[in-house]
């Protein structure tokens, strides 16, 4: 069984829930438990540094998640004496947790009768009852909903919404749906139709755009200097080198040249390009990213560039514990620029 269905702790379902918005259980599940060991309570995680919390998450993608995780624990001690609301209504006003994650507390919880309408949920009752609204659509996750607490059994919530979640996730699966020895497949829609594949629907997909990323590897010494993301970009809050983004693909050279920093700094230093391409793909994006060494002398001062870009010089045990993408992570664990 998997540990967030073996309790009733709010918190430890608040993070299981929060983990596994886009993420598969097999990739969430080691950083349910890593979580659980560093921050076992909800005061834990409340008072970790953010850079702390953001370094536990890498690798988990969509590190809003992350620091609004932080942002609601702070709220829930600083204005509930670290205990979780117990009704529905009290969850939702939390910061970052919206109606299916308060239906999943206040059900799985507080035995609170709320229907948790998720991907899963959303699969399942489609199928069965042939509904094709669209599930991206206000109307049709109010449609949803409403036959979800419809079919809710109000005498034991949690085990039902629990059972509903499971069957969409081990049985009635996006491919390949187990419809042979489904016990819902006399009177299931799609079945009869043959339309599984075509359920639910969705028409509101976001088209993926390409990212061209030059990275610039400034190193003095034994140190490399990296920037903490402050934008409202990917990433924001992590580390990573000085960038300079284009929007199609282009030579080193040529970005080198564009940029006036760094053309400065190429009279100054050592120059090598990386001829590996690493892209990295993300829901909406495509990031391919190219990695450019810049060795500087030591006589080299770099104060106003420090002060303009936000950079910082670290030693690699110093990068090895801050929270990067994961492009960047395994980029320097290649290269072992971290040892």
């Amino acid at each position: 069984m998997l540990p967030w269905r073996a309790t009733k702790d709010p918190y430890r379902i608040w993070l299981s829930e929060v983990i596994l918005q886009q993420t598969r259980v097999t990739q969430g599940l080691p950083y349910y438990k890593s979580f659980v060991k560093n921050f076992p309570t909800v005061r834990e995680l409340a008072k970790a540094p953010e850079q702390k919390v953001l370094r536990e998450w890498q690798g988990l993608g969509y590190y809003s998640r992350a620091q609004n995780l932080h942002a609601c624990a702070k709220k829930i001690v600083e204005d509930h004496n670290g205990i979780f609301p117990a009704s529905y209504e009290g969850l939702l006003k939390l910061p970052g947790i919206g109606p299916y994650t308060a239906a999943a507390i206040a059900s799985l919880s507080f035995d609170i009768p709320v229907a948790v309408v998720d991907g899963n949920v959303f699969r399942v009752l489609s199928r069965i009852f042939g509904i094709e609204n669209d599930i991206g659509s206000i109307d049709g996750k109010k449609v949803f909903t409403k036959v979800a607490n419809e079919l809710l059994d109000a005498s034991q919530p949690g085990m039902f919404n629990q059972a509903v979640m499971e069957f969409g996730a081990l049985h009635c699966t996006p491919r390949s749906p187990k419809c042979i020895d489904c016990p819902f497949s006399s009177e299931c829609v799609a079945k009869q139709r043959s339309i599984q594949d075509l359920l639910p629907i969705k028409n509101n997909r976001v088209k993926s755009r390409n990212r061209y990323f030059t990275y610039f590897i400034l190193s003095k010494g034994n140190k490399l200097a990296m920037k903490k993301r402050q934008d409202k970009d990917i990433w924001s809050g992590l580390y990573d080198f000085y960038l300079v983004e284009s929007s199609k693909s282009q030579k080193a050279e040529s970005t080198l040249e564009g940029d006036k920093v760094l053309s400065k700094l190429s009279e100054l230093s050592d120059v090598k390009l990386d001829g590996k391409v690493v892209k990295s793909v993300l829901t909406h994006q495509k990031i391919y990213a190219r990695f450019v060494f810049m060795t500087l002398p030591s006589s080299v001062k770099l104060n106003g560039l420090l002060k303009d870009s936000k950079l910082h010089f670290y030693s690699g045990r110093e990068i090895k514990v801050l929270p990067k993408p994961i492009l960047i992570s395994r980029f320097l664990d290649e290269k072992g620029l971290l040892e």
